[in-house]
């Protein structure tokens, strides 16, 4: 229990970030954490290695981005650029947060926001739900100010207090509780992308693996940097697709299993491989109950990707389970709205603003919600577009922001928009933004734009 400046809620992609960069502005800051590290789907959900965030001439995500990319290839030799090791992150980033002097509390959970009313009108139930119009919502409903969060933990329940909130829980948690306007899921039938349950294959004989990737698609696999993928539909691995359409035929992998492939070497492991699969569809990552379903299906298809692998692959004869993710990989679930709603017009139209915290060129890729396939729909070469600070400040509530995958986005450029590197952007901008508003006794929403891009930039950030 205590008064803090600023609170981050999640130590995730973005909140381990939000947390370093407000510590480093000399607020008191702490951060909370159910887990027992920092980094979220990074390290707990096995999500390597990064996807990219540069043009052929400019880093587009720099920052404190750059310093953690840094701080891993110093601490585990053989890490390169964006290919990494889920516990090098963790104690890195743990090491940064501390010596930037935030407080860490592990294994403890929020459960609800310690709300104090700004106006006289109660906001309605129906605010805390999807269907509320984002045109309308600014008008109808008076300020809400987060003052805190309630928690739980083994110490029992305890309120904590601060100046600002930082929402870095991935789903949005801390403003659907308070009653920001959220979306989720696709806006034709409100399905989300699919989760999956990831997993790490050891004793794999990635020279073997690497001789046979390149006879098979002709492009020259150099350990460790080895990976393949397929995506049922997309045409871009034939001869690997060929090889999933014999287990299907033989009855080693169903079509959930083998719509989907992926995997990675991870740099200063040597013979282990990261699976960016199984998929689960049909499910809702913000629902205990769908959480529950991916970890026993995934684990369940992993069994049958690991045989495929095993059968109709070289280098993975002698290969075992070494490693399950402990959390479900969650593409996409709740969304805020926000100031400001990203379209994919926005995305695909490589549109600047103003006030723009994160360059982004990563594609709109979207897993299919309810069956097979990927639609990747790129930006033009080397064209990139921004992401407005007012996607971090969500309507009706005062003193949050909201930082991660669950930012002010439509569902198509949210799937852009995910990827690590511009998760970690929004968390230092966000940071950023509640340390300065703590100082000055100002919400983010009164937070002028110039301002906090102009601390940004001196701090390393490519905005």
């Amino acid at each position: 229990m205590g008064k803090w400046d600023v609170i981050i809620v999640g130590g995730g992609t973005a909140g381990a970030v939000a947390g370093i960069a407000a510590a480093r502005l000399g607020v008191k800051t702490l951060v909370l954490e159910q887990n027992g590290f920092l980094g979220g789907t990074q390290t707990g959900a096995l999500a390597v290695p990064m996807m990219g965030f540069s043009t052929s001439n400019e880093v587009l995500i720099r920052g404190l981005n750059e310093e953690i990319i840094g701080r891993c290839e110093a601490f585990r030799p053989g890490e390169s650029g964006i290919w990494f090791d889920p516990e090098t992150v963790k104690f890195v980033l743990e090491q940064m947060a501390l010596e930037a002097g935030a407080e860490l509390l592990y294994h403890i959970t929020v459960t609800d926001p310690i709300l104090a009313k700004s106006g006289t009108e109660e906001i309605p139930e129906k605010a805390r739900n999807s269907g509320i119009s984002r045109k309308s919502a600014p008008s109808r409903f008076s300020p809400t100010t987060v003052i805190g969060v309630h928690t739980w933990s083994k110490s029992g329940r305890r309120p904590y207090f601060a100046k600002q909130i930082v929402d870095c829980s991935g789903d949005a948690d801390v403003a659907f509780r308070a009653g920001v306007p959220c979306e989720s899921g696709r806006e034709s039938d409100g399905l989300n992308q699919p989760a999956s349950l990831r997993f790490i294959l050891g004793n794999v004989d990635l020279e073997a693996l690497a001789d046979f990737l390149s006879e098979l698609d002709g492009r020259g696999h150099t350990p460790p940097k080895v990976e393949f993928g397929f995506s049922r539909g997309m045409g871009t691995a034939p001869h690997l697709e060929q090889l999933v359409d014999q287990a299907e035929a033989d009855g080693v992998l169903s079509p959930a299993e083998g719509g989907y492939v992926q995997a990675f070497g991870i740099p200063g492991r040597p013979g282990e491989m990261a699976f960016n699969c199984p998929r689960i569809t049909h499910v809702n990552g913000a629902r205990v109950e769908d959480l529950t379903k991916s970890q026993i299906v995934g684990r369940r298809r992993i069994l049958r990707v690991i045989e495929f692998c095993r059968r109709y692959m070289q280098g993975f004869e002698s290969a075992y389970l070494a490693w399950v993710a402990p959390m479900v990989g969650i593409r996409e679930t709740r969304r805020i709205v926000g100031e400001y709603v990203l379209t994919a017009d926005d995305v695909l139209g490589a549109r600047k603003f103003d006030d723009r915290i994160a360059k982004n060129r990563y594609p709109i890729d979207i897993h299919s919600p309810a069956g097979e396939g990927t639609v990747l729909r790129s930006l033009p070469p080397d064209a990139y577009h921004g992401i407005p600070y007012r996607c971090l400040v969500p309507l009706g509530v005062d003193n949050l922001l909201v930082a991660g995958r669950c930012i002010s986005a439509t569902f198509e450029p949210q799937g852009s928009i995910r990827i690590q590197a511009n998760c970690r952007a929004f968390g230092e901008a966000a940071g950023t933004a509640a340390a300065m508003c703590a100082a000055r006794d100002i919400t983010p929403r009164d937070l002028p734009a110039d301002e906090l891009l102009g601390v940004l930039r001196v701090n390393g950030a490519n905005v």
